[in-house]
C-alpha cells in the first residue's frame, strides 16, 4: 500500500466505496489523515465500515472541515450533471481529486526517482500498458503496474529509488488528477467516446491532453487530427514531444513501415525493432502500441536490446487478440473484448483466413460496417441473441452456421479449420457484441472460449493464456 502522507493531519471526504475507493480510504488513513467516506449504495457503506473506515452521510456534514474531497472516477464530475457531492464540494471551495492524484502527490513527496509512465488514449491503452510493464519487468527492473488496467494505484508498493510505475489512466482519472506529472506520458489516439460524461469531443480531448501536458516527455500518436493538433500545441510551448505514427514517417519520433519500427532524429531514420513473427503484436493497431512502448521505455532509460527482448516475449493481454492455443496449423485467438463492430475490426484485419465466432447481445448497427472483411471469413459461427441478425447481414457474402453456444462454435470451427489448406487458419472469437445474453461480462465469455479450446484433444496452450497480464 502507498500511504497518503501528503494528507497527514487533514480531514478528507471520500465518495465511492468500491474496491479502489476502500483501498484509497485506507491509504489516506495510513498516511495520518482522517477520512469520512460515503456511497449511494448502503451495502458499499457497510463493507467500508466492516473494513474499519469511518463513514458518514456527506449530505449531513459540515464541508468546512474537509481539506480535500476524493471522488471515485466512476462518479460524474461534470456530465450529464455533477454528482450531488461535487456540488457540495464546490460550494465549500474544497478541491476535488482522485486516487491517481494522490499517487502523484506521494511520488512527488517521497519518490521523485521513481520513473512514472502514464498511458491514455481512446483505444489500445490497456495493451500498451501491459506491454510496457512486460518490457520493464523482463529487463529485471522493479516494476509496479496499476490504474485503469485493474489494480488500484494506491495498493501498489510505495515509491522508492529505481522503482518503475506503469499506470493506465482513463479520462475520468485524468479529470481528477490536476497535477499529474509522469516521466513519460502517452496519448495514443482520440476518437469520440464517453461523451455522455464529458459533454463534447473538445472537452474529452482537453482532459486527455492534460496527461501529456504535465509529463516530462510527451509521446503522442499523430494519426488522428485531435492528437496531431495536441502534439503541435505542446511543442510550441517548449514541451519535449515524441510523435509516433503507424502510417506516416515522422521527422522526430517513432514510426512503423510494414513490420519494422523506426526511430527518427532530425530526419535520420534507424530501424530499432521488428514485429515480424510476434503473434501477440499483429496488426496496424498493435504497431502503434509497440511504437508507444518503445518510445516510453527508451525515455526512462531502457536500451534497445532490453526493449526488443520484451517485445519478442510479450504474451498479449487477456481477451484482446490473446493467442490461446495451437492445434496443428490452427491458431485460436480470444478477442472477447471486442464488444462492438469497431472493436472487432482490428482482429479481423489481422488475419487472412478466419473461422469467426461472433454474436451475443447485439449493439446498434450490428456488423454491417465489417463487410469489407467478409472475404477473409472462411466460415462464421454465430452465437447468442445476435445470431439471426448476423446471419441476415452475412447473407451470401460468407458461409455461416448458427452454433448457439461457445462450446459448439469452438468444436465446429476447430473441425472445419483442421481441413483448411492455408498456412495458418485462425479460429477467432471476436464477437462484435456485448456478452450479457449468455455471460456476466466479456471476461467470462473469453474464459469460456479459452476453456473450450484447451479442452480440444491435442491443443497446445500458448504462454500467457491463463488470462493474467504480466
Amino acid at each position: 500500500m502507498i500511504a497518503a502522507y501528503s494528507m497527514k493531519d487533514k480531514t478528507v471526504a471520500l465518495f465511492g466505496l468500491g474496491g479502489s475507493g476502500i483501498a484509497t480510504a485506507q491509504a489516506i488513513v495510513a498516511g495520518g489523515a482522517k477520512v469520512i467516506a460515503w456511497d449511494d449504495n448502503p451495502e458499499s457503506v457497510s463493507r467500508a465500515r466492516n473494513a474499519g473506515i469511518e463513514t458518514g452521510d456527506l449530505r449531513q456534514l459540515d464541508w468546512k472541515q474537509f481539506s480535500s474531497f476524493v471522488l471515485s472516477p466512476g462518479v460524474p464530475l461534470t456530465h450529464p450533471r455533477p454528482h450531488w457531492t461535487v456540488d457540495l464540494a464546490k460550494a465549500a471551495g474544497v478541491e476535488i481529486i482522485g486516487d491517481v492524484e494522490l499517487f502523484g502527490r506521494e511520488r512527488n513527496l517521497i519518490g521523485k526517482n521513481s520513473p512514472f509512465i502514464a498511458i491514455t488514449g481512446t483505444n489500445g491503452k490497456s495493451t500498451t500498458t501491459a506491454l510496457i510493464a512486460h518490457i520493464i519487468k523482463t529487463s529485471g527492473r522493479d516494476m509496479q503496474l496499476g490504474g485503469n488496467i485493474g489494480t488500484a494505484v494506491m495498493t501498489l508498493q510505495p515509491p522508492a529509488d529505481k522503482r518503475f510505475y506503469v499506470v493506465e489512466c482513463s479520462s475520468y482519472q485524468i479529470d481528477l488528477a490536476p497535477s499529474i506529472n509522469p516521466t513519460a506520458g502517452i496519448l495514443l489516439n482520440l476518437t469520440p467516446d464517453h461523451l455522455d460524461r464529458h459533454g463534447t469531443m473538445q472537452h474529452y480531448a482537453e482532459i486527455k491532453e492534460r496527461l501529456v501536458a504535465g509529463s516530462e516527455t510527451a509521446i503522442i500518436g499523430i494519426d488522428d487530427s485531435y492528437c496531431a493538433a495536441i502534439a503541435d500545441r505542446l511543442q510550441r510551448t517548449g514541451k519535449p514531444v515524441l510523435r509516433i505514427s503507424k502510417r506516416l514517417a515522422v521527422r522526430d519520433g517513432y514510426f512503423a513501415e510494414g513490420s519494422d519500427l523506426f526511430h527518427a532524429v532530425n530526419g535520420e531514420m534507424t530501424v530499432v525493432a521488428s514485429l515480424a513473427g510476434i503473434g501477440s503484436l499483429r496488426g496496424e493497431h498493435n504497431a502503434q502500441n509497440a511504437l508507444a512502448a518503445f518510445a516510453a521505455c527508451r525515455s526512462v532509460g531502457l536500451s534497445n536490446e532490453e526493449i526488443n527482448a520484451g517485445l519478442k516475449t510479450f504474451p498479449g493481454l487477456a481477451h484482446r487478440m490473446e493467442q490461446v492455443a495451437k492445434l496443428g496449423r490452427t491458431l485460436f485467438v480470444n478477442d472477447s473484448k471486442a464488444t462492438n463492430a469497431d472493436a472487432a475490426a482490428p482482429a479481423l484485419s489481422s488475419f487472412p483466413r478466419i473461422y469467426w465466432i461472433a454474436g451475443g447481445l447485439p449493439k446498434e448497427g450490428g456488423i454491417a460496417s465489417l463487410s469489407g472483411f467478409f472475404p477473409r471469413i472462411a466460415k462464421a459461427y454465430l452465437i447468442g441473441e445476435a445470431a439471426p441478425q448476423f446471419a441476415a447481414t452475412l447473407g451470401e457474402a460468407a458461409r455461416y452456421e448458427i452454433s448457439g453456444t461457445i462450446d459448439a462454435a469452438v468444436e465446429h470451427a476447430a473441425r472445419d479449420a483442421a481441413s483448411d489448406g492455408s498456412a495458418e487458419p485462425v479460429v477467432l472469437l471476436s464477437p462484435a457484441c456485448a456478452s450479457f445474453d449468455q455471460f456476466q461480462n466479456f471476461e467470462k465469455r473469453g474464459e469460456a472460449f479459452r476453456s473450450a479450446v484447451l479442452a480440444l484433444a491435442g491443443a497446445s496452450a500458448i504462454g500467457g493464456s491463463d488470462g493474467k497480464p504480466c
